[in-house]
């Protein structure tokens, strides 16, 4: 349940207990769940919402809007987001991404 300090010569690291992986793991687990529900979320918005091909830029502002959101939603459900750095609002934002295009492709070659 405590971290401990391991220095061995020149290099010290942080030994976790398998309790603080498992909340660490459960954390991540839903952030990405929650990135990859706001994709589909706004795949599903930018679909409905644009109606011609011209307007394919408010299909992106839609997808910015959910990867904004996506941080309000982790302080809503009490989540640390202060030890997020770059690389992890990188993985995020590529989710949301990801989802938000597949489900827009999807149901625009079903139309």
């Amino acid at each position: 349940m405590t971290e401990e300090n391991v220095s061995n010569g020149t290099e010290a690291r942080i030994v976790k207990s398998g309790e603080q992986k498992r909340k660490e793991h459960n954390e991540r687990i839903i952030r990405t769940g929650i990135a990859s529900i706001m994709g589909i979320i706004a795949g599903i918005l930018s679909y409905t919402l644009v109606q011609s091909d011209n307007q394919g830029v408010i299909g992106l502002l839609i997808l910015l809007g959910a990867m904004v959101f996506q941080k309000h939603i982790f302080m809503l459900m009490k989540m640390d987001v202060s030890g997020l750095g770059g690389k992890d609002w990188f993985y995020q934002s590529f989710m949301a991404f990801a989802f938000w295009f597949i489900t827009w492709t999807i149901l625009l070659t079903i139309q």
